[in-house]
């Protein structure tokens, strides 16, 4: 099995047209300052390695950073935990641009009975608590990404409440049915989550991934 690096994902995320957070790759302390400014503050940095996949665990995502001097604290962070954390070969830091939403997860397993399934659900750090999922096998079309929005017991959340806008529900269709078809045809993965994805009122966009190949 391979799991591929957030950085990694982005690509293939991208071949497909999900759409993601504006992002730079930095290898220097500088290159993140530059990246943050042409992005725009607030700025998250992430870990990107391909030793130690589950970033947070290694302290390797800092968000809400609001100027340069934060990005150069944060930088070196990154690494300083990275090397706490054993022989880590930093591929890099990524400098994301903050998003905003309501967070989903978009999932995907290939079932040995059934094949490749897709999940979605409430997503962020409630997905584990409240387990609101549905589920289809893939590939799916437009009417059942609309039904399986429907069928979480929080769907009213992503309509608006107290006064919140609702999300744009053909952006986030649209992206169900994307990570249907990218399953469908990269036959070589066997996991997939997108978590979050963050929804607003005019677009779905993938703010984290993970995802595990055959080989």
């Amino acid at each position: 099995m391979q799991k591929l690096t957030e950085y990694d994902c982005r690509v293939l995320l991208s071949k497909y047209k999900i759409k993601l957070p504006r992002a730079e790759l930095a290898r220097s302390e500088d290159e993140a300052v530059k990246y943050a400014e042409k992005i725009g503050y607030p700025v998250v940095l992430k870990l990107i390695s391909a030793d130690m996949l589950h970033k947070t665990d290694a302290g390797g995502v800092i968000i809400n950073i609001d100027d340069a001097e934060g990005v150069r604290k944060a930088y070196g962070k990154i690494h300083s935990n990275a090397r706490a954390h054993g022989n880590i070969c930093v591929d890099g830091i990524l400098v994301e641009e903050t998003l905003c939403g309501r967070q989903v997860i978009v999932g995907s397993v290939r079932d040995p009975q059934f094949g490749p399934v897709l999940m979605f659900g409430i997503g962020g750090i409630f997905v584990e608590l409240l387990h609101d999922v549905s589920f289809r096998v893939i590939p799916i079309t437009r009417r059942d990404a609309e039904k399986m929005i429907l069928e979480i017991k929080a769907h009213d959340i992503l309509s608006g409440v107290r006064g919140q806008k609702g999300v744009n529900r053909r952006a986030l269709v649209d992206t169900l049915v994307k990570v249907s078809n990218m399953v469908e045809k990269e036959r070589e993965i066997v996991e997939l989550d997108i978590n979050p994805l963050f929804v607003n009122e005019k677009e779905a966009v993938a703010g984290d991934a993970r995802i595990v190949m055959s080989k």
